[in-house]
C-alpha cells in the first residue's frame, strides 16, 4: 500500500500577524528603511515546514474582506480589533509574490476568511486520502481536527512544534469529540475575534459545562438545573450563546476546490525569489533557501513526533541523492543559473599574508607609515574587553590585500611586539579605521597603547546614515558589498562550553577571517564617507560621535566602585516589605494567590473584586490585561491595585539591580565598568548595558537607595553629580522661540510656577502646589504629544479640565503649538526631522494611512529633536570635560553619564578647582537662546551627590 500524502495548509494572517509580533522589540529595517518583521516572520514559518516536513502538498490561505456571514448576521463581529500595523499592510504583497515565485498556491476568496477556506479543503483532500496539516497557531482550528487532519503549530521563543490530534484535542479541551470545540469557544466567547459567548462563563466553566451537558444547546435546554447568578445570565443570553456558536464554527463549503496537481509541490523559479530576497535584505534567508533547494538538500531534520499520525520522518543525512521537489534543479547546469547571492572569500580573489619575523614585521611597519589611512581590527581571547588579552592584529589599507600579525601568549612578549607598532598608532597623520574601534582601543589600552590622529569608525558612521537599521560588520558588508564574511562560528563553534578560544585556531583560518574584517572594514569606509556628505552628517560624525569613542572608553575602563555590603543589607529590607506588601494582599483578597501569575491576578482583581466596574480590557489569549499601564489607570480605585503595583517595583528592583549589581563587580578592580553604546537609541542617546545604569529608578525611596550603593574611590575621593536642569524644556523653549517662556528662563524663574501663574491666571506668588504640578506634567507632556485622556491619567484633573488646562497652555505659549505642526509638516516633507547638530531621526510611518501609527511618529517629529539636541549637547560638555581632565592631568575621573547628569570620581584636593570647570563646561556646551543651567552635588555616594 502507497504511503499517504500529506498536504500542509498554511493560515496566511495568523503567521504573518505572530511573526510581526515576534520582532516587536527589535524590528527588522532594511537599509531602506522599510519594516520587514512580518515578511520575515511568515517566511521563518513557512521555510520551516518545508524543511523540517518535506510536504508533498502546500498551499497558503488568505482571508479577502473579512467573513461576509458573520458580519451579516452580527456586524459587531472583529469590531475591536485594532487597525492593521503598516508594516504587515506592505507585507502581504511581498509574501504573495514569494509565493508565486516559489509556485505556491494562494487560496483567496472575497467574503470569506482563511479559516473556512482551510477548513473546506482540509475537508476535501482527506476524503481523497490525504493526512492534512492546518498550519496555524489558531486554537479555534481544533474542531476540525479528525483521524487524518492535524493541527501544526509552529515553533517559536525556543519552544518545538506542536502538533495536535484528536487525543491532543480532547486532553486540552477536556471534552469527548473535537466538533465540542465550537460549543467551547461559543461559551467562553472571543476577545480578538469580539464574540460575546455567555456572560460570567470563562474556561474553567465552559469546560465545566461540557462535561456536564456535552453541547450549547443542551446546556441551554437545561438552564433550569443551574443556579442564581449564572443562571440569571445564561437565560437572559440564549440566543447570544447559539450566535456565538455560529460564529465560532468553521465553515466546509467555500467555493473552493482542493486540486492535487496545483497543490503539489514543484520548482521554485529561483530568479525571481533571488531578487526578492535581495530587495528585501533578507541574506540569512536566501543562504536557506540556497541549502533547501541545492542538490544534496540540507532539508534534513528530526521528526517532532514520533507516532504514527506524525508527518513523516526526515530523511537521512547520508541520503546524498534527495531533491526536495524531484526536480532537474539539482544537475550542474541549472545550479550555475541558480543566482549566487553574495560573494564571500571562497570566490573572491585576496591576498592576505601572515606577517611575522624582525624582517617581515620591519616591511609592513615601513609600509603602514606610508599611508594616509589605514584599518586595523583586533582579534582577542573573549569579549571582555578590560581582560581579554591580544591574539593577533589584522591591517588593510587597500581593497583585497591584508596583514595578519599574530601574537605570543607569553604577554611580556605580547607586549614587546606591540610596542613595535607604537610608531603607527601613535602617528597623528595616518588615519585609523576600525569597526566598533572602542573596543579595539580598550585591547590597545591594557598595553599600554594610545593610539593617536584620525578615527573612523565604520558602525557609528553607519547609525547616523541609517540609526533604525543593525550595524554590525556582517548585515554592513552584505548590504553595501553583496559580500557575506566568513563566521566567527567556522573557527571557534557556537556558544557554549565547547566553544574554543582564538587562541586555538589553526594560524592559517584565523589570518583568513581576521585579514578579511580588516579588508571589509576599509571598503565599507569608502562607502559610508560618501553617504555621510549625503546625510550631511559629517560634522556630527567628526566633531562628536568619533572624540566620544575615546571618552567612553576611558569612562568604561574607570569604572565605579560599588558597596557590595550595603546592597546585600538593602536585599533583605526588601525581602520584608515584600512579604509585609503579600500579606496586606492575601489578606485584602481573603486568600492567597500567586501575585507574578497575570492569569490568577486578572481573575482576583476584575472576577472577585470587580475592581474597574465595566468589563475590563482582554488580551489577545483571552486573559486579563494587567499590565503597569492598566493597573496605574485603576490604582485610584482600591488600595491594593497600588499594593500589587509596589510589590511589583520592589521585586525589579531586588532582581534587576540590589542582587544582580554585586555579581556585575569586576572580580580585579573591584568596580562595575558598565559599557556605553553610541549606535543603538536612535534620537542620539546613550545606553548602558552590563549594568543598565539609565534605568535605574530614582522616583520612589527604595529605588533612590539604589544609587546610595555607588561610592567614592575611597576616602580621598568624593563623587560630584552635575545635571542639566529642565533641558528639554529649555530645548523647545529655543527651538520654538516661544517668547513667553523664553522671558521666563531668562528671568531665573521657576519654569513650572512660571506657566502655571499663567496659565491659572493666578499670580506668582499665589500659584499653589497642586497648580505647579499640573503645569509640570502639561510642560513636560506636551514635549510628548500629552491628549486631555493622558493628562487626567497623570494628574487629579477631569478629562474636560485636562482639555482646557491644554488649551490654556497653547493660549499662553502660542509659538510652541505653531512649532509643533512646523516639525510635524517638515517630517512629512522631509521623511525625517533632525537635532540642533544635524543629526536625523527618520519617521517611515510619517504619513502612513493608520492614524494611530501616524500619530506615534508625528509625536517623535516633536520628541526627537528636543531629546536628540539633549544628547547632542551633553556629549559635547563630556568631550570638553574629558580633553580637559587628560591634557591637565588631573587626578578626577569622569565615570557615568545618566540622561542629563554626570557622575565624577574627584580627589579631595581637586574639589574647589573642579566645579566651576565642570559647570562652565556644561553650560557653555552649546549656546542657545536660552541659557544652560547646572545643578551640582557631592558627597560619599550617589545618592548623597544628587
Amino acid at each position: 500500500m502507497s504511503e499517504q500524502k500529506r498536504l500542509f495548509l498554511l493560515d496566511a494572517y495568523a503567521l504573518i500577524f505572530r511573526g510581526y509580533y515576534a520582532f516587536i522589540k527589535n524590528p527588522r529595517i532594511n537599509s531602506k528603511g522599510m519594516d520587514t518583521s512580518a515578511i520575515m516572520g511568515f517566511m521563518n514559518s513557512l521555510m520551516d515546514v518545508i524543511k523540517r516536513e518535506k510536504p508533498d502538498h502546500l498551499a497558503v490561505a488568505f482571508d479577502n474582506g473579512g467573513s461576509q456571514l458573520r458580519n451579516e448576521i452580527f456586524p459587531e463581529y472583529k469590531a475591536n480589533r485594532d487597525a492593521t500595523p503598516e508594516a504587515i499592510k506592505i507585507a502581504v504583497p511581498y509574501i504573495q509574490s514569494l509565493l508565486k515565485a516559489m509556485h505556491i498556491p494562494i487560496i483567496e476568496v472575497k467574503g470569506y476568511e482563511a479559516d473556512d477556506l482551510i477548513g473546506t479543503i482540509a475537508k476535501q483532500a482527506e476524503k481523497e486520502n490525504y493526512k492534512v496539516y492546518m498550519v496555524t497557531p489558531d486554537k479555534d482550528f481544533a474542531q476540525l481536527v479528525s483521524e487524518n487532519i492535524f493541527m501544526y503549530k509552529p515553533a517559536r521563543m525556543g519552544n518545538g512544534i506542536e502538533i495536535w490530534g484528536v487525543p491532543e484535542v480532547l486532553e486540552k479541551f477536556q471534552i469527548e469529540r473535537p466538533e465540542q470545540v465550537i460549543d467551547f469557544l461559543g461559551m467562553m466567547g472571543d476577545a480578538a475575534d469580539n464574540i460575546p459567548g455567555l456572560p460570567g462563563v470563562g474556561e474553567v466553566t465552559a469546560k465545566k459545562f461540557l462535561k456536564e451537558y456535552g453541547s450549547m444547546e443542551n446546556l441551554l435546554a437545561n438552564t433550569d438545573k443551574l443556579k442564581g447568578k449564572m443562571k440569571e445570565n445564561i437565560e437572559a443570553n440564549k440566543e447570544k450563546g447559539i450566535l456565538s456558536k455560529t460564529l465560532a464554527t468553521i465553515l466546509l463549503d467555500c467555493p473552493v476546490v482542493f486540486d492535487e496537481k496545483d497543490y503539489e509541490l514543484s520548482t521554485p523559479d529561483v530568479e525571481k525569489t533571488d531578487a526578492l530576497f535581495n530587495e528585501l535584505e533578507f541574506r540569512r534567508m536566501a543562504e536557506q533557501f540556497d541549502a533547501i533547494f541545492k542538490k544534496g538538500g540540507t532539508a534534513t531534520s528530526s521528526t517532532p513526533a514520533e507516532d504514527n499520525n506524525s508527518p513523516k520522518k526526515a530523511q537521512q543525512k547520508n541520503d546524498d541523492q534527495f531533491d526536495l521537489f524531484g526536480s532537474a534543479i539539482a544537475d550542474e547546469s541549472s545550479e550555475d543559473a541558480h543566482l549566487k547571492y553574495y560573494s564571500t572569500l571562497e570566490d573572491t580573489e585576496h591576498s592576505y599574508q601572515i606577517i611575522q619575523g624582525d624582517l617581515g614585521l620591519k616591511l609592513l611597519l615601513q609600509n603602514l607609515l606610508k599611508q594616509t589611512s589605514v584599518c586595523f581590527d583586533t582579534e582577542t581571547t573573549g569579549l571582555d574587553a578590560l581582560h581579554a588579552e591580544l591574539v593577533g592584529i589584522s591591517f588593510s589599507y587597500e581593497k583585497g590585500k591584508g596583514f595578519y600579525v599574530p601574537f605570543p601568549e607569553n604577554q611580556d612578549e605580547a607586549k614587546a611586539l606591540i610596542e613595535k607598532f607604537i610608531p603607527f598608532f601613535e602617528n597623528t597623520t595616518i588615519e585609523k579605521i576600525g569597526q566598533n574601534l572602542k573596543y579595539d582601543l580598550k585591547i590597545l589600552s591594557n598595553y599600554s597603547i594610545t593610539v593617536e590622529g584620525k578615527l573612523f569608525d565604520t558602525m557609528i558612521a553607519h547609525y547616523l546614515i541609517n540609526p533604525d537599521m543593525r550595524h554590525n560588520m556582517d548585515i554592513l558588508a552584505e548590504t553595501y558589498l553583496k559580500y557575506s564574511p566568513k563566521p566567527i562560528e567556522d573557527l571557534i563553534g557556537k556558544k557554549g562550553k565547547n566553544q574554543k578560544s582564538m587562541r586555538e585556531v589553526e594560524l592559517e583560518q584565523i589570518k583568513e577571517y581576521a585579514a578579511e574584517d580588516a579588508d571589509i572594514t576599509l571598503q565599507l569606509k569608502e562607502i559610508f564617507t560618501t553617504e555621510l556628505d549625503k546625510t550631511e552628517t559629517k560634522k556630527l560624525f567628526d566633531e562628536i560621535e568619533i572624540p566620544l569613542v575615546k571618552v567612553l572608553a576611558d569612562m568604561e575602563k574607570e569604572g565605579i566602585r560599588v558597596d557590595v555590603d550595603f546592597l546585600q543589607s538593602l536585599s533583605k529590607e526588601l525581602d520584608n516589605d515584600i512579604k509585609l506588601l503579600e500579606k496586606n494582599i492575601y489578606e485584602t483578597v481573603g486568600h492567597s494567590f500567586n501575585l507574578a501569575s497575570p492569569k490568577q491576578l486578572g481573575e482576583v482583581l476584575f472576577d472577585e473584586l470587580k475592581i474597574g466596574g465595566a468589563k475590563q480590557k482582554k488580551t489577545k489569549t483571552g486573559q486579563y490585561a494587567t499590565g503597569e499601564e492598566v493597573l496605574s489607570y485603576l490604582a485610584n480605585d482600591n488600595p491594593i491595585v497600588q499594593d500589587i503595583l509596589n510589590w511589583r517595583q520592589l521585586i525589579k528592583l531586588q532582581n534587576t539591580y540590589v542582587d544582580a549589581l554585586p555579581n556585575q563587580v569586576d572580580k580585579i578592580t573591584g568596580r562595575i565598568h558598565t559599557d556605553y553604546m553610541q549606535t543603538v537609541a536612535a534620537t542620539g542617546r546613550l545606553s548602558s548595558n552590563n549594568p543598565n545604569l539609565q534605568n535605574i529608578p530614582i522616583r520612589t525611596e527604595r529605588g533612590r537607595q539604589i544609587r546610595k550603593a555607588f561610592v567614592a574611590r575611597d576616602e580621598n575621593y568624593t563623587l560630584i553629580s552635575a545635571d542639566y536642569s529642565q533641558i528639554e524644556l529649555r530645548i523647545i523653549a529655543a527651538l520654538s522661540g516661544e517668547e513667553n517662556m523664553i522671558k521666563a528662563f531668562l528671568n531665573h524663574e521657576d519654569i513650572h510656577k512660571s506657566t502655571a501663574s499663567k496659565v491659572f491666571d493666578v499670580p506668582l506668588e499665589e500659584v499653589t502646589r497642586e497648580q505647579r504640578s499640573h503645569a509640570k506634567t502639561v510642560n513636560f507632556g506636551i514635549i510628548y504629544g500629552v491628549s486631555a485622556f493622558g493628562l487626567s491619567n497623570q494628574t487629579s484633573l477631569s478629562r474636560s479640565e485636562s482639555a482646557a488646562l491644554i488649551e490654556a497652555y497653547y493660549k499662553t505659549y502660542p509659538r510652541l503649538k505653531s512649532y509643533i505642526q512646523e516639525q510635524i509638516e517638515f517630517a512629512r516633507d522631509n521623511g525625517y526631522v533632525q537635532t540642533i547638530l544635524g543629526r536625523r531621526r527618520y519617521l517611515k510611518d510619517i504619513n502612513s494611512q493608520n492614524a494611530m501609527v501616524r500619530g506615534g511618529a508625528e509625536r517623535n517629529a516633536v520628541n526627537a529633536p528636543i531629546q536628540g539636541s539633549a544628547a547632542d549637547i551633553i556629549k559635547i560638555a563630556m568631550i570638553n570635560i574629558h580633553k580637559k581632565l587628560t591634557s591637565q592631568n588631573w587626578k578626577s575621573k569622569m565615570l557615568l553619564q545618566v540622561h542629563d547628569e554626570l557622575v565624577f570620581d574627584v580627589h579631595n584636593s581637586e574639589l574647589e578647582k573642579i566645579q566651576p570647570m565642570i559647570k562652565h563646561e556644561m553650560e557653555n556646551a552649546f549656546k542657545l537662546e536660552v541659557p544652560l543651567d547646572v545643578d551640582l552635588g557631592m558627597g560619599k555616594d550617589w545618592l548623597e551627590a544628587h
